[in-house]
């Protein structure tokens, strides 16, 4: 299977590099010179510099499929414009099973929260704390498009792209869930219920595993490929889509032109709102399939942790979407924006897919849920199959919006 990968330039010492933008993790690590495994041939590396503070504090960090190693170090980093001295950061000696030549990344930057992260806090801010301090409370928040195509992505700091948005009013807002956490991790918010073609209501969904939460928790993860569910509730979807099918090893396909349109019911209280994804999300095509079968894009997934689904790059292409730090008197909040019109997405898909045999709608429309639990998907994990998530190139000078050079780079699936 081929997933994509948003890269975002960064310089680390001098040394421009571009890494995995996460936010479904908090660290940064990129591959140093002394990584010789062939799981990081050919990508840039991380030579040390004058500017470098190495420390013997180690650094491990195991994914569901690959791992990565290395120890702690400090360094001068540069993102856009700003520019953090000294940066905690990890030095990545070893990679296993990550396969980063495929989509030329030398590492990730997280940006979820501090009490995700596996670099200890008594070593240092993550990126996104340092970063923030640059902005007062009504500019500290980072906004990003996650684009179809190699060029109309958008990452900003500290102000709102107005190809998307022309203020902060015109998306809606949701306190990120915390739950019983004293220390944040992920972007949280909670899901009500997934509709298909805006008349069969996935509602019924079960009790949250995680403790506390009266819904599912939806976690939003530029990290992850796709839109990630327990595996009952996935095949129970994939039932009602109906054009289906589930292969030997556990991924879901669905036939190039079932045409489908899938709303989330996100948010909390007033809120709460539906989200449409495109259906050339929900059947991802590369190419030409020769036996007319697209990979789903809602797959199963019981080794969650984090929450109870994770909305990666298939549901984030169909948003514009804002995380804002904590500021005085209001928690940190997630802004969504709606950019997908159904009837004209479904047009769209129509035209490019051909007629669907099985319009309208089949299939039964109850899921029940039941949760995993697992280390949390992230760059280069989902459900058994190897996919690198989604992210970006560039950022933003302070409060001024500047033209974003983004690169998507795609990898095959082994």
């Amino acid at each position: 299977m081929t997933s994509s990968a948003y890269l975002a330039l960064i310089s680390i010492g001098g040394q421009e590099m571009e890494v995995i933008f996460d936010t479904g993790s908090a660290d940064l690590w990129v591959v140093s010179s002394n990584c010789t495994q062939t799981d990081c041939a050919g990508v840039a590396k991380y030579s040390s510099t004058p500017t470098l503070s190495l420390s013997d504090t180690p650094f491990k960090l195991g994914y569901l499929i690959g791992s990565v190693s290395g120890l702690v170090g400090f360094e001068t980093i540069a993102v856009g414009s700003y520019q953090i001295t000294p940066q905690v950061f990890a030095v990545a000696n070893d990679t296993q099973g990550l396969d980063l030549s495929a989509a030329g990344d030398s590492g990730i930057m997280g940006f979820a929260f501090p009490g995700a992260a596996s670099i200890p806090s008594t070593s240092g801010k993550t990126i996104v704390e340092n970063l923030f301090s640059y902005f007062d409370d009504a500019h500290r928040f980072f906004a990003f498009q996650l684009g179809g195509d190699l060029t109309n992505s958008s990452f900003t700091l500290g102000e709102l792209d107005p190809a998307f948005a022309n203020s902060t009013n015109d998306l809606t807002y949701t306190p990120v869930y915390t739950g019983h956490n004293v220390d944040l991790d992920y972007w949280k918010l909670p899901l009500h219920a997934i509709n298909l073609n805006s008349s069969t209501s996935f509602s019924g969904l079960a009790p949250s595993r995680v403790v506390g939460s009266p819904t599912p928790i939806a976690v939003l993860d530029t990290g992850t490929t796709f839109i990630l569910g327990p595996s009952s509730d996935v095949d129970a979807f994939w039932d009602a889509v109906g054009g289906s099918r589930k292969t030997d090893s556990g991924t879901w396909q669905v036939k190039c032109n079932r045409a489908v349109t899938v709303g989330f019911m996100l948010g909390q209280d007033d809120s709460i709102k539906e989200y449409i994804v495109d259906p050339r999300d929900i059947s991802y095509r590369e190419g030409s399939p020769a036996d007319d079968w697209c990979t789903g894009g809602i797959q199963s997934s019981d080794s969650i942790n984090s929450g109870d689904w994770i909305l990666g790059d298939t549901f984030l292409r169909n948003v514009y979407v804002t995380h804002h730090g904590a500021a005085s008197g209001r928690p940190p909040l997630i802004g969504l924006l709606n950019l997908t019109d159904p009837d004209s997405a479904l047009e769209r898909f129509q035209s490019e897919r051909g007629d669907d045999p099985l319009s309208p709608m089949q299939g039964r429309g109850d899921v029940r849920t039941r949760h995993g639990v697992g280390h949390v998907l992230s760059a280069g994990t989902i459900c058994g199959i190897v996919l690198v998530g989604a992210f970006l190139v560039g950022a933003l000078a302070a409060w001024l919006f500047q033209a974003i050079k983004v690169h998507l780079a795609r990898k095959q699936d082994k």
